[in-house]
This record gives C-alpha cells, structure tokens and sequence, in this order.
C-alpha cells in the first residue's frame, strides 16, 4: 500500500524536463510567430507607401492642367495644399489633396521632385523607405512599378 501511493504522487505533477520542453516548444512556437508578424508588417507599409504614392499622382496631374506644369522641386507636395483656381486666377474652393499632407508609414515626409531624374515627363514622389535614408535600395518610388 505505501509503496502504490508514492507511485501516485509521482504520477500527479511534470518533471523539469517536461517542464523545460513544453518552455522550449513555446518559445521556438513564438519566435516563428513574430518573424511571420514583421515580415507581414514590413510589406503592408511598403505596399501602403506605393498606394500614397500613386495618391499623388493624379493631383499632381490635374495641377499640371490647371496651373501649366508641376510645381517646382521647391514647392514640392505642398503644393497639393493650395486651393484650387482656375486659368482665369479664381479658387474653385477645393484643394488638389485634402490638408494636412500625411507622412509615409515610417512617419517620414515624402520627397518630390521635377524635373525628374528617371527621365519622365512625370515628378519623381518617393519615401525613404523603412530606414529613413534618401537614395539608398528600400526607397520606393514614383518611377518604380
């Protein structure tokens, strides 16, 4: 009889090891699981910067109409913010994109400029991409399909 109760105590709770193993399986479960997330996270922000970026296009192109060419390097996006006017020089009371000029999805501002450097008749509009850093590889860009 003593000896079936020790058998039955040993029985109830895990050993370390077990302990240990459920611990490791958790934690390799876990990192797979948060590289999967930042990779998946990574891409959204690239491919929501490619969708501001064609955003902008079309304002730009419609400036162009009503004003006789894309704003300057100088004036950039900003440019987008004025109100509209017409040929004659009277404000239509609509702006090109609505204020206030959004950042890409690492919060830095995007770049423009014209004449481009790809050798468009279109403005270069392009975000630095995750590091932040103009003309190095993550930049994504106007010229880019």
């Amino acid at each position: 009889m003593a000896r079936s109760s020790r058998s039955r105590r040993r029985r109830r709770g895990f050993t370390l090891i077990e302990v240990l193993l459920v611990l490791a399986i958790l934690v390799i479960v876990g990192s797979v699981a948060v590289i999967n997330y930042f990779g998946v996270h990574t891409a959204a922000k690239i491919d929501a910067a490619r969708l501001q970026i064609k955003g902008f296009m079309e304002p730009l192109r419609i400036f162009r109409l009503q004003q006789g060419g894309y704003p300057p390097t100088e004036q950039g996006l900003g440019a987008l913010l004025l109100p509209m006017t017409t040929i004659e020089g009277r404000t239509t009371g609509g702006y090109y994109i609505e204020p206030p000029l959004k950042p890409d999805p690492w919060g830095n501002p995007y770049r423009y400029e014209y004449p481009s450097r790809h050798g468009m008749d279109l403005p270069d509009v392009w975000s630095c991409g995750p590091d932040g850093v103009p003309s190095t590889d993550d930049d994504i860009g106007s010229w880019q399909d």
